[in-house]
């Protein structure tokens, strides 16, 4: 299913995939995903998010294209945290995967990519938020991904209903196991 994939990383101020970015996104969006927009979301202000997006790219923010025959398929970011004190963090942001694409592991191949990443620049802990409930939720806790809990009526769904947001976090070295391990005991404790 994911023969002839295509995984790059876009350089800062790189166009040449913008139009379908855009349209990943608005493709997205219209099917529910909250990702920061609602469902009023047209060509140019989408456009104009990934061009901003595509501005700061860097040495602490990146972009993956996944991609089959040209055709751009999913995309996610990781943005290292810059501060002295976090330095050991990043934050995965805007996993997408277009809806004609879904269900063939590509969420996977751009979480792994992003993970790999990660740990060469020296990150211990990955954290995300999603809206709770959402299949994002599976797809994350599929990847070993711990939920740290959720934030009630944190943003609009596209249709402008508030929803809770999920917290999750993953670490990337040997206390994971063990996080997961306390996770696992406590979510067996009689309620």
């Amino acid at each position: 299913m994911t023969e002839g994939l295509h995984l790059q990383t876009v350089a800062r101020g790189d166009t040449g995939a913008l139009p379908q970015l855009t349209a990943l996104l608005l493709d997205a969006v219209e099917r529910g995903a909250s990702l920061g927009f609602l469902a009023t979301l047209d060509e140019t202000e989408a456009g104009a998010y990934w061009q901003a997006v595509l501005a700061r790219l860097g040495p602490s923010h990146r972009l993956w294209l996944l991609s089959q025959g040209g055709q751009v398929l999913g995309t996610a970011q990781l943005a290292l945290c810059e501060k002295p004190n976090g330095r050991h963090r990043a934050e995965v942001q805007k996993l997408m995967v277009h809806s004609s694409a879904r269900g063939r592991g590509l969420a996977t191949v751009l979480m792994q990519a992003l993970e790999r990443a990660a740990r060469l620049d020296g990150c211990s802990l990955l954290v995300l938020d999603t809206e709770a409930g959402s299949h994002a939720e599976t797809v994350y806790r599929h990847l070993g991904w711990l939920k740290a809990g959720e934030i009630p009526r944190y943003a609009a769904s596209p249709d402008g209903q508030l929803a809770a947001t999920a917290l999750y976090y993953k670490l990337l070295d040997d206390q994971q196991q063990e996080s997961r391990d306390v996770e696992h005991a406590r979510d067996q404790q009689p309620g």
